[in-house]
């Protein structure tokens, strides 16, 4: 009998043993799937890799100036993928794995040196990427292979170059398509997506909870350090006139002021889903152009409107204010302002056809009163101005002219696109952050920023102004047209219809002008024997590429047409055409010509036909493209265009000669022409391109 137990017993075991290994067997096959990850190359710009989210490995070296990188933290999806990963600390010179994902284009990346890696700044471009630990989240899967916009795919690296993911599934790539709400409308995206388990869209804000019946947005939060300086405090009490600097103390920040009056909840604003419009060239299969526009950040709440006023349409411009909401200049102070804003608005005739008005207060940290759309008669703004309570805190005028730039002049916002955006700065005496770079920015985005600065530093204060000259760093021009000082703030009221005459003064708003819509872009284009007619199709994309990233009607950036073989032909004018549908229509229509190349006589024949007949305000920029040798001369042609103010551009192919290259292009001529052994391989002058012509912009004086 007790052998016979024992046998049961020992068989009873054997088998739950040999159960709970075959589970766990059966466990280890379906808890992990293995992933291969593809190692792309320092070059490999974000923008040629089709997939929306991936994990790639970089390879030592990439920490490079010759791997250019275009944002901080968000980067411009023409920038090198592991250069902006060093850049953002998330991999190190060695190399490593890191992921990224694609987000919507920003209308300005900011250029800083972080990790070894100088980033350069960027007006706007219509994609943008994040890079983070190379770890993938949670029920995404992603590709063991990555596509590339030239068809190219990248080769599996032997080696250990694998990761585990945590899904029972097969390892494949699916994508889905859906439409992605915004704030005010729906746009449909046909972007590839990773299949996930989550229906969380990523954001890039977290946003924590809000408060009912607010109409205003932050940026960082309350709670953030003011940045350290000095700052000077005047009595709350009413002092008459007097403004003298006996009565002001020198203050440490956050030395025990308390706010005296209540201030409205706020909230962040609502992160933008990670999504990416995609559209499709029709006429050229297989080419993928990205979206240029983003979703809002910003989500407002504005009162239904009363009355609408079409207002003064000989003023027609999008205007911001920045009003100061520092403790320095108290309470009374502070009343006086918001009666300044409010006459202003009477003053502009704020309507629909005319100005639009909106408020940004700033102290600490800025946030928005009310946008564009809010009000558009001055009855309804002038009374929420006198509604308006005090923020407190320091005068980050930087914080405020970035905060700006990035959320308030926004379609969602009301801006109207061709109205000229303003924004007229109020300080009181001077910032306690540096304004140089928000502003530069602002200004590549098209901003005109004016400075009204009351109780400017006295002498025995200069020593206490952060950044010397901050008016001048700031401003659009330094000219004084954009800047008016006033001594005291019992006084602003002089200044109201001066200041409304110079933002109304639309001829004068000059930083309304930016690299993509100021200019008359006269394309060149060889047309010979050589050429043949496919390539001639490449060539003819390659300059629909190039149009379609400029602002183009006829009050913005124009585009011309010539092509030549022995003889000249105008495809169309300047003035042909005002839209960018109809110039990109009218590039399709170009039918090939053949014969010989007289690239000398072409470039006399487009000085005479295209730019003598460009705008005074306009910048004239030729770009010419050829595959081979003229048979004419072209040095004197080329001297006399560029005498004649036009900036040429040389793109040479195949046979074309790199010493004729040189002569047409504007000094220095290696930053202006360009040489490339294929016609396939054009589209990679799109970028650098359109780079130099904005870098050339941003750098003119502006005195």
């Amino acid at each position: 009998l007790v052998t016979m137990k024992a046998s049961v017993i020992t068989t009873f075991f054997g088998v739950f043993l040999t159960c709970t290994y075959a589970a766990k067997e059966a466990t280890k096959k379906t808890k992990r799937a293995k992933l291969y990850i593809p190692q792309i190359d320092c070059d490999v710009k974000a923008g040629k890799i089709i997939n929306p989210e991936f994990i790639a490995k970089c390879p030592p070296g990439c920490q490079d100036v010759k791997y250019r990188v275009y944002g901080t933290d968000i980067y411009a999806s023409f920038s090198s993928v592991c250069g902006a990963a060093i850049h953002s600390g998330v991999i190190d010179n060695a190399g490593g794995k890191i992921l990224v994902q694609k987000v919507a284009g920003h209308a300005g990346y900011r250029g800083s040196f972080s990790n070894g890696v100088r980033s350069l700044s960027l007006p706007r471009w219509r994609e943008s990427f994040l890079v983070s630990e190379g770890k993938p989240r949670k029920g995404v899967t992603y590709p063991s292979t990555l596509e590339y916009t030239s068809s190219k795919s990248t080769a599996l690296k032997p080696g250990n170059n694998c990761i585990d993911i945590p899904t029972g599934d097969t390892v494949r790539k699916v994508y889905q398509t859906s439409p992605v709400p915004t704030p005010t409308t729906q746009m449909a995206t046909t972007t590839p997506t990773p299949t996930t388990t989550t229906t969380d869209p990523f954001t890039t804000t977290p946003k924590p909870p809000t408060t009912p019946a607010t109409t205003r947005t932050t940026t960082d939060a309350a709670a953030a350090k003011p940045r350290p300086g000095l700052h000077r405090v005047r009595d709350t009490a009413f002092r008459g006139t007097s403004t003298s600097a006996s009565n002001r103390n020198i203050l440490q920040p956050n030395a025990g002021i308390q706010r005296q009056e209540p201030v409205a909840a706020f909230r962040r604003p609502a992160g933008s889903p990670a999504h990416l419009a995609m559209e499709t060239d029709l006429w050229k299969p297989g080419l993928s152009l990205f979206d240029t526009g983003f979703a809002s950040k910003e989500e407002l709440n504005p009162k239904p409107l009363e009355t609408t006023s079409q207002g003064n349409p000989s003023c027609r411009v999008d205007l911001s204010f920045l009003m100061d909401g520092s403790w320095s200049i108290g309470k009374r102070r502070f009343q006086l302002q918001k009666q300044f804003l409010s006459n202003v608005a009477h003053a502009l005739g704020v309507g629909s056809a005319g100005p639009l008005m909106g408020i940004v207060q700033y102290g600490d940290d800025p946030s928005t009163e009310f946008n564009l759309k809010t009000y558009s008669n001055a009855k309804d703004l002038r009374n929420a101005i006198e509604k308006i309570p005090q923020k407190g805190g320091l005068s980050n005028v930087g914080k405020a002219l970035s905060f700006v730039n990035k959320n308030f002049f926004l379609d969602a916002n009301g801006n109207r696109g061709g109205a000229p955006n303003v924004v007229v700065v109020m300080v009181d005496g001077w910032p306690t952050d540096r304004v140089e770079e928000a502003s530069r920015l602002a200004r590549e985005s098209g901003i005109n920023i004016f400075f009204v600065t009351i109780e400017a530093a006295a002498e025995n204060e200069k020593q206490n102004v952060i950044e010397p000259n901050f008016v001048d760093k700031a401003v659009c021009r330094t000219n004084g047209f954009y800047s008016l000082t006033v001594p005291s703030w019992f006084s602003l009221h002089k200044i109201v219809q001066p200041l409304v005459k110079r933002v109304c003064d639309t001829d004068r708003l000059v930083c309304s002008k930016t690299c993509l819509n100021s200019a008359d872009i006269g394309f060149v284009i060889d047309g010979s024997s050589s050429v043949g007619t496919g390539n001639f199709r490449t060539v003819l994309q390659f300059v629909a590429n190039i149009s379609k990233e400029f602002e183009i009607s006829d009050t913005d950036t124009r585009i011309g047409a010539i092509q030549y073989t022995y003889e000249q032909r105008l495809e169309f004018s300047f003035d042909k055409y005002s839209t960018k549908q109809d110039v990109l229509s009218a590039i399709k229509r170009i039918s090939y010509w053949s014969g010989g190349t007289s690239t000398g006589a072409a470039i006399s024949y487009a000085s005479e036909q295209l730019f003598t007949k460009s705008k005074p305000n306009k910048r004239k920029i030729m770009i010419l493209i050829t595959d081979g040798r003229s048979y004419d001369d072209v040095r004197v042609p080329a001297m006399v265009a560029h005498q004649n103010g036009v900036i040429a551009y040389s793109i040479g192919v195949a046979w074309a000669a790199e010493d004729e290259l040189e002569a047409i292009a504007t000094d220095p001529d290696k930053e202006h022409s360009f040489f490339v052994d294929e016609f396939d391989h054009l589209h990679q002058f799109v970028n650098p391109l359109i780079q130099n012509i904005c870098t050339e912009f941003n750098s003119q004086p502006r005195n």
